[in-house]
């Protein structure tokens, strides 16, 4: 079943506020995720902050449960009226149990909405002050990416809306998923708001080895299944030894270990982000039982699984 995705349409939009994170879900859905983009707004046209027109924009339809409202910056200094209905149909869109998200500025929309009382959030630095007076009961946080507080997403804006398409592809399907876009855009995956690329899918690709590049995206597709070095060595046609010299000298690590390294990125995300058990994410993750997984997250974390999970809470 489809996700459908409402992006709304403000007078005086940032264009890479809205074209970020729609490209990001667009590059899902041709790697096999099902997001339905529709864009929406009070009126049929609007200029960008740029000076482009965007017409043929439909109106401001019913929110359903599982959906997801996207709210991408503008240039509030040009378009300082936040339309009354507009917010009325964001705090009815709230009241579905659909994800709310801004890019931004946007995010003056959810406070306008009531939406950020009492959540974390972020937008612009530029703007942070005025959103910590004119909204005194959120929890306005700088230097970081995106904010994920319950249904209410926000993000810092400009690219950072597609940091935050990142996450939100990486929850709904996966991080090998994930890496595949960020791949595509020519960006780092960052699941967190803070600086560095995290996840492993997206990590150790800054070469151009034809056969370990082809390597790593047989593991990254299947990490979860058995795959020998003699296996994964005739797929990309070299001998073993051969790609395990050429893995080591660009990766840092052999290809089984990158396969671990998968695994055990792959449970973290699963960790942070789902309730499933220990024994649902150890059979996800490719390991026989929940004692295996234990042991070999223990072995490269430091902690166990659970222990983990607490840490994050």
């Amino acid at each position: 079943m489809s996700q459908r995705i409402l992006i709304v349409v403000l007078p005086q939009v940032n264009l890479l506020d809205l074209s970020g994170p729609v490209q990001a879900f667009s590059a899902a859905t041709r790697h096999g995720a099902d997001y339905e983009l529709a864009f929406v707004a009070s009126d049929p046209s609007v200029i960008s902050a740029q000076g482009l027109e965007l017409a043929g924009l439909g109106p401001l339809t019913a929110v359903h449960d599982g959906d997801l409202v996207l709210i991408p910056g503008a240039d509030l200094t040009r378009s300082l009226e936040i339309d009354p209905v507009l917010i009325d149909w964001i705090r009815e869109a709230a009241r579905t149990d659909a994800q709310i998200a801004s890019v931004c500025t946007g995010a003056f929309l959810l406070g306008e909405a009531g939406l950020l009382d009492g959540r974390r959030c972020t937008a612009h630095w530029s703007v942070i002050g005025p959103m910590r007076e004119r909204y005194p009961q959120a929890r306005v946080v700088d230097d970081v990416l995106f904010v994920m507080d319950g249904p209410v997403l926000t993000s810092a804006g400009i690219a950072s809306g597609i940091d935050l398409a990142l996450a939100i592809i990486e929850k709904d399907h996966g991080a090998p998923l994930a890496a595949r876009v960020a791949r595509e855009l020519v960006v780092y995956l960052r699941r967190n708001g803070t600086a560095a690329p995290t996840s492993p899918f997206a990590e150790f690709r800054d070469h151009v080895v034809p056969e370990v590049q082809a390597a790593q995206q047989i593991l990254s597709d299947r990490f979860a299944d058995p795959c020998t070095l003699e296996e994964l060595s005739q797929a990309v046609h070299v001998a073993p030894r051969t790609l395990t010299s050429k893995f080591v000298r660009t990766v840092g690590m052999t290809p089984l270990q990158y396969q671990q390294t998968l695994r055990i990125g792959h449970a973290k995300a699963l960790l942070s982000s789902t309730d499933l058990t220990i024994e649902e994410i150890s059979l996800a993750c490719g390991y026989g039982d929940a004692r295996q997984l234990r042991r070999v997250f223990s072995q490269v974390q430091g902690l166990s699984p659970r222990e983990y999970r607490a840490s994050l809470q």
